[in-house]
C-alpha cells in the first residue's frame, strides 16, 4: 500500500494493485472564497496543488466522501475522465451523475470492486445545530487480501461512529482529517488535536494519518499544532503528518 496527500482531503491510494483518487480538490490556490462565518478572509485553496493535475487525474476510481467543495470541486470534475467509475454515499449520486460521470455507484454498506471490499462507514461532521447543517457524511474502509486495512474517516469530528468503525474493522492505517476546521462560533466540524489524540488513546493498534490541515481558510490547526501537542503527549511516534505531495 502507498498513500500519497495532494493537498487537504485528496488523497491518491496505491491498494492490491488498484489506485483511487479520494475526495479531489483541483482549484489553483485562491480560486474560490473564503469559507463564510469563519475568523479570517483568505480566499481558498490556502496553497498551490503539489503536483501537476494530469499525474493524479486518471486513477482507476474515485471515492467522494461527501459533496462540500473542498472535497469536490468543478476543477476536478473538468479534469476526470467522465467514464471513471465514481463511488460515493447514497444520496450524492445523482449531483456526481448529472455533472456527466457515466459510472457512479452509491455504497450502502458494501462493495466489492477488483477484489477489493470497500465498507461505508458514518461521522459526526460537528455537533449540535451546526453538524446538522453540514449534512450527511462518510468514511471508507478498504480490505484485500495481503493488504493493510486501511480506514479513511473523512470529514467527522471523534464520535462514536468513529468508534464503532474503529471496533469492527480494527484497522492498520486509519487517516483523519485533523485541522479542526470551526466557524466563528460553535466548536470544530472535523477533528482537532484533542480528537486526534482521543482516538490515539482508544485504538493503539492503528498507525494514524492526519491530514486536511493549513489549506482551507477555517482549518485552524497547523501541522505543528498538531505535532506540539503530540509530542506533549508521547504519542508522535503514533501519528504520521504528511506534507502536500507527500507518500507514505
Amino acid at each position: 500500500m502507498k498513500l500519497q496527500l495532494i493537498r487537504n482531503a485528496t488523497l491518491y491510494l496505491e491498494y492490491a494493485g488498484v489506485s483511487f483518487l479520494f475526495d479531489p480538490m483541483f482549484s489553483d490556490m485562491g480560486a474560490k472564497p473564503p469559507v463564510i462565518n469563519t475568523t479570517n478572509d483568505r480566499r481558498n485553496p490556502l496553497v498551490p496543488l503539489p503536483v501537476p493535475i494530469g499525474e493524479v487525474s486518471a486513477p482507476d476510481a474515485v471515492i467522494v466522501t461527501h459533496l462540500h467543495p473542498d472535497h469536490w470541486d468543478d476543477a476536478a470534475i473538468t479534469a476526470l475522465d467522465k467514464s471513471v467509475p465514481v463511488f460515493c454515499q447514497p444520496g450524492d449520486d445523482a449531483a456526481i451523475a448529472s455533472a456527466g460521470f457515466d459510472s457512479v455507484s452509491a455504497i450502502d454498506t458494501t462493495l466489492e470492486y477488483k477484489g477489493i471490499t470497500i465498507r461505508r462507514t458514518s461521522g459526526r461532521h460537528g455537533t449540535g445545530e451546526i453538524g446538522e447543517k453540514m449534512g450527511h457524511v462518510s468514511g471508507y474502509v478498504l480490505q484485500a487480501a495481503g493488504e493493510p486495512v486501511v480506514y479513511i474517516a473523512g470529514d467527522t469530528i471523534w464520535c462514536e461512529d468513529v468508534k464503532e468503525a474503529l471496533d469492527a474493522y480494527r484497522p492498520d492505517v486509519t487517516v483523519v482529517n485533523a485541522g479542526g476546521a470551526r466557524f466563528a462560533v460553535g466548536d470544530p466540524i472535523i477533528m482537532d488535536a484533542d480528537d486526534v489524540v482521543s482516538l490515539c488513546r482508544y485504538a493503539a493498534y492503528t498507525r494514524v494519518v492526519a491530514v486536511h490541515m493549513e489549506a482551507i481558510n477555517h482549518c485552524l490547526v497547523t501541522r505543528q499544532d498538531l505535532r506540539s501537542r503530540l509530542a506533549v503527549e508521547e504519542l508522535l511516534d503514533r501519528v504520521i503528518i504528511p506534507q502536500d505531495g507527500g507518500w507514505v
